[in-house]
């Protein structure tokens, strides 16, 4: 790891994240979302990876502390189901606050990505935080729930990442989505990966169903988009 965990303000409380920095010491700030395990190393990297391809990347801790290892797949369930959203809103727009007003972060406006639960989240603080978000890449996770998020104020590209055999996220609801958001006049593209199951992005292939080159192509994508900051 080259990051470091830092904190941060949230309505007079105190949060927590992990911050990697650009390692030419100035780059466009990412907002990193967690997947259902919480703020686990695997995040972290993904914010690491970002930093070394010169953006400035900021991970919130969403559990506060609480995270689940890979064979506790109930404690991550019972961890996602009980996250407040209003909290993580919160958690998470104080979040961009704080990357904003970072020394490295040379961006006005932020990217998102996410994973899982945190590609939900992803286009739900887009959503919320309107033009502070400038682009938002989330990866096999979207609200699916009639009415779960209000697209209005949805002013960011959004280039998404989905799995052709997820339970989750079904690939029939993901493309009535972007068809949905398409015709509210959204900038949204989703990408379905033949072959691939969910988390295929997840290297530590939790599920088994890491999938590299899918992983390679969808990593290569989300980087020409944050490029666009």
């Amino acid at each position: 790891m080259t990051g470091k965990m830092v904190e941060f303000r949230v309505n007079g409380n105190s949060a927590s994240g992990y911050v990697s920095e650009s390692q030419s010491g100035s780059g466009s700030g990412v907002l990193v979302l967690q997947e259902w395990w919480g703020l686990v190393p695997q995040i972290k990297g993904v914010c690491d990876k970002l930093a070394e391809n010169g953006f400035t990347a900021m991970a919130p801790d969403l559990y506060h502390g609480e995270f689940a290892e890979h064979t506790e797949m109930d404690k991550a369930g019972e961890l996602m189901t009980s996250l407040p959203p209003e909290r993580a809103a919160r958690d998470m727009s104080a979040a961009i606050d704080h990357l904003l007003s970072l020394d490295s972060c040379s961006s006005n406006q932020v990217g998102v990505i996410g994973f899982c639960m945190g590609g939900m989240l992803t286009l739900m603080i887009a959503s919320l935080e309107g033009n502070r978000v400038a682009v938002a890449a989330p990866f096999y996770g979207a609200p699916l729930e009639e009415g779960a998020t209000d697209w209005s104020a949805l002013s960011a590209k959004v280039e998404g990442h989905f799995a052709a055999q997820d339970d989750f996220f079904p690939p029939e609801a993901i493309a009535n989505l972007e068809t949905h958001l398409q015709e509210l006049g959204k900038d949204v593209t989703f990408h379905i990966y033949d072959g691939t199951g969910h988390a295929f992005a997840n290297e530590e292939d939790a599920l088994g169903t890491y999938n590299q080159e899918a992983s390679n192509v969808a990593w290569g994508r989300t980087i020409q988009l944050l490029s666009e900051i």
